[in-house]
């Protein structure tokens, strides 16, 4: 099912850097929200804004791993709206501070000790009856007959819901509700005023320690507040415990809409009302629903690409969208925010940002960040500083202030080694990011204590040891780099020994990265196929995906195989080989195949564009392109695996506009198959970057020849500085490969 968005106005732009001159529809108009809210995408359709706070967006009431948001279109049932929501992830938690209409009376329900108070009141709906923009979600409640709609600032939602005339009208705010892992452990809601209301809930789950903060306001004066734990109402003005609910009941003669904000804090029930005060002051709901909007206009047109192709600009504007919904800022407008140690802190200098994906988001989604979001890089960073303050180590998979350590490597320090070398971190000295980067590399924990000891991670001491020690030796890369430009020679020696350790992992007698035992031999019953999900030597993957995982070095892969005609023999084959993913356990992430290649999961990302270094780059075109046409549609299963915090999105982004960072952290850009007549990249630094096309069509695929600014490119890549020099990169397509082109220099990979 596709679902067109609601609104397409007309704005005048001026010439653009690529001499366009013509009016054209908002980009928010290309963008549903409903892309990856079927399948395995784990999306949310709801209301918010760029990197905000709020995620305003509906919730099944159902358990289960395609539910982590949330939502997912197989419901066609509505527990309530819920705060703060998790986008593409492989695991729930959040679902936060639950808001339902209703208009039937709420009376007392403690059957099963009142666990099942919400199922008297869930709301059915239909698709056909829903709809979604960027900063606005709508809803008819079919068994209800009432109109929800939902927009949002950065930390406010507001509601607003139509009830038929004369009907029961009240509101459930349900703070004990939670999803798969979470858990409310403690809550509470007073009532101020007739028309707001505070609280808090702390909650443990994926997050440990969860503490969110409240107030909400109501347009008209609430008549009757009753709140209940277990199921029971009673009358007072306030009420704590670990499963607190409140009904809020209004005059059913009034005729407006029932309005509702909510400002949220991580900190304090000031730092909420603060929110209101700053960014919601008013109850125009149409003016701030075109605020919202405006705010992901502003951000689209950073962007702009032109096709004729009209599906193709919606996959593409949509996936910008979601590159966008995480990470989302945690500090108030106090600054404060709950950190890692458990304590209230204050960000100085910096909005502290969470949800972390980093296995995921360091491949392309922080990338991305470094031509656009010069000022969020600036405020990822210092998070991640601010993180290591509170903690000792950088963040793994950071989420509203507790660290989960979910997935492997410490991927913090691509993001921040690749920001150090673009100069977009000037304000924190060098040393200190390097120290913060040794630290989490010293640690013992997830077996790094046997990578330093053997120069592998022996299987039989630590489970996934050879996607751990690929994706170490990667970090350590990185670890080298910066030590290098700080001038610490003794620090670059060692990690850039350390970043060699992967190629201990290979076994030249079966072409594959393989699991090691400590005696040096290698572990038994060998199957390139085979999969168990977390609990073999590869992270949700097999040994055909993960084989491929040394960004940093792909000519000592290529070294590996025993030279580029064996190692491109490899790589066709890991796209072409027709058996199947082996294992009764086989991890579900392994999804969006061709061949063994899974673009559905992480680990596969970069894999198409390593033909590039081996001069080769049209076989890069030919399998970038088959990407593009089958894993990304505009159906609700657009995305064939979790959308995973924007990464997912974000190698769409890249890589139709025609080229993709390989080595995220090594400022270089590896071009590959556009799909766009032009792409301009309106960049962080004033300058603007237009790749621009010759012959292109669905069936021209292949670079004939290159110019960058004019001047002969006869190499399958460029740099991040000349991009950020600005100008144009041209590249003329044809039916048929080239096979002189991009042959004159191959992309830079590791030296001594």
């Amino acid at each position: 099912m596709k679902l067109k968005i609601l609104f397409a106005a007309i704005i005048a732009l001026g010439v653009l850097a690529c001499q366009q001159t013509k009016e054209e529809q908002r980009l928010t108009s290309y963008v549903d929200p409903f892309i990856g809210t079927g399948g395995h995408g784990h999306v949310f359709p709801g209301a918010t804004t760029p990197f905000g706070m709020v995620q305003l967006s509906p919730v099944n009431g159902v358990n289960g791993w395609d539910w982590v948001s949330g939502y997912h279109t197989s419901s066609s049932e509505l527990v309530g709206f819920a705060h703060m929501c998790l986008s593409g992830t492989g695991i729930g938690d959040l679902a936060d501070l639950l808001i339902l209409p209703t208009n039937k009376q709420v009376v007392s329900d403690t059957t099963a000790g009142g666990k099942n108070f919400l199922q008297n009141y869930k709301a059915s709906y239909s698709h056909e009856h829903e709809a979604a923009e960027p900063g606005y979600y709508t809803v008819d409640l079919l068994n209800s007959d009432i109109k929800a709609e939902l927009t949002a600032s950065r930390r406010v939602g507001l509601h607003q819901y139509s009830f038929a005339t004369g009907d029961e009208r009240s509101v459930i705010i349900d703070l004990g509700h939670a999803i798969n892992w979470d858990k409310a452990i403690d809550t509470y809601i007073k009532q101020e005023t007739d028309t707001r209301f505070v609280g808090y809930r702390k909650s443990s789950g994926w997050s440990k320690e969860q503490w969110l903060y409240f107030v909400i306001e109501t347009k008209s004066p609430v008549t009757n507040f009753q709140v209940a734990k277990g199921g029971e109402l009673t009358s007072a003005d306030e009420l704590q415990g670990s499963d607190v609910r409140a009904i809020l009941s209004f005059d059913k003669a009034g005729e407006e809409a029932l309005q509702l904000k909510v400002g949220l804090s991580s900190a304090s029930i000031d730092g909420a009302r603060l929110s209101i005060e700053k960014e919601m002051p008013d109850w125009n709901f149409a003016s701030n629903r075109k605020k919202a909007s405006e705010s992901w206009e502003s951000e689209l047109k950073k962007i702009k690409v032109q096709t004729p192709e009209e599906d193709v600009k919606t996959i593409f504007y949509t996936a910008l969208y979601h590159s966008m919904v995480a990470p989302y800022v945690h500090s108030d407008y106090n600054g404060e925010y709950k950190g890692l140690d458990g304590k209230i802190n204050k960000a100085e200098g910096f909005e502290r940002y969470t949800v972390f994906s980093l296995w995921d988001t360091f491949r392309a989604s922080h990338p991305l960040f470094t031509m656009t979001q010069e000022d969020k890089v600036h405020d990822f960073i210092h998070s991640f500083m601010a993180i290591y303050r509170e903690s000792g180590l950088l963040p793994v998979w950071e989420l509203v202030g507790s660290e989960t350590n979910c997935m492997i490597g410490y991927h913090a320090i691509p993001v921040m080694a690749d920001a150090w070398q673009k100069g977009l971190i000037t304000d924190i000295d060098g040393n200190k990011l390097l120290g913060a980067m040794v630290a989490s590399a010293m640690t013992d924990k997830s077996g790094l204590n046997h990578y330093r000891e053997y120069g592998y991670l022996p299987a039989d001491l630590e489970n996934e040891s050879v996607s751990k020690a690929l994706e170490y030796a990667y970090d350590d890369w990185c670890i080298a780099q910066v030590a290098k430009s700080v001038g610490n020679e003794e620090v670059y020696q060692t990690f850039m020994k350390r970043a060699a350790y992967y190629k201990n992992h290979f076994d030249a007698s079966t072409g594959f990265m393989r699991g090691k035992l400590a005696n040096g031999e290698w572990k038994k019953e060998f199957d390139p196929l085979h999969s168990s999900h977390r609990k073999d030597e590869y992270v949700e993957g097999n040994a055909w995906q993960y084989s491929w995982f040394a960004p940093h070095d792909i000519n000592g892969l290529v070294q590996l195989h025993g030279g580029v005609d064996n190692f491109v023999t490899k790589l066709d084959s890991l796209f072409t080989i027709e058996e199947d993913v082996k294992g009764e356990h086989a991890s579900p992430d392994i999804s969006g195949l061709i061949g063994q290649y899974a673009h559905g999961n992480e680990p596969s990302h970069h894999v198409a564009y390593a033909y590039n270094y081996v001069g080769k780059p049209w076989k890069t075109a030919e399998r970038v392109n088959e990407i593009h046409r089958t894993m990304y549609t505009t159906e609700v299963d657009g995305l064939c695996g979790n959308e995973d915090c924007g990464q997912m999105s974000a190698w769409y982004v890249l890589s139709s506009m025609g080229f993709y960072p390989v080595n995220p952290a090594d400022g270089n850009y590896i071009i590959g198959s556009p799909m766009f007549d032009e792409a301009e990249i309106a960049l962080a630094n004033g300058q603007s970057f237009c790749i621009k096309t010759a012959n292109n069509s669905p069936q021209n695929i292949y670079i004939q020849s290159a110019t960058l600014n004019g001047k002969t490119l006869n190499r399958s890549w460029f740099t991040h500085q000349e991009m950020m020099n600005g100008g144009e990169l041209t590249l003329v397509m044809g039916a048929t490969p080239n096979k002189d082109w991009g042959t004159s220099e191959l992309p830079p990979s590791m030296t001594k």
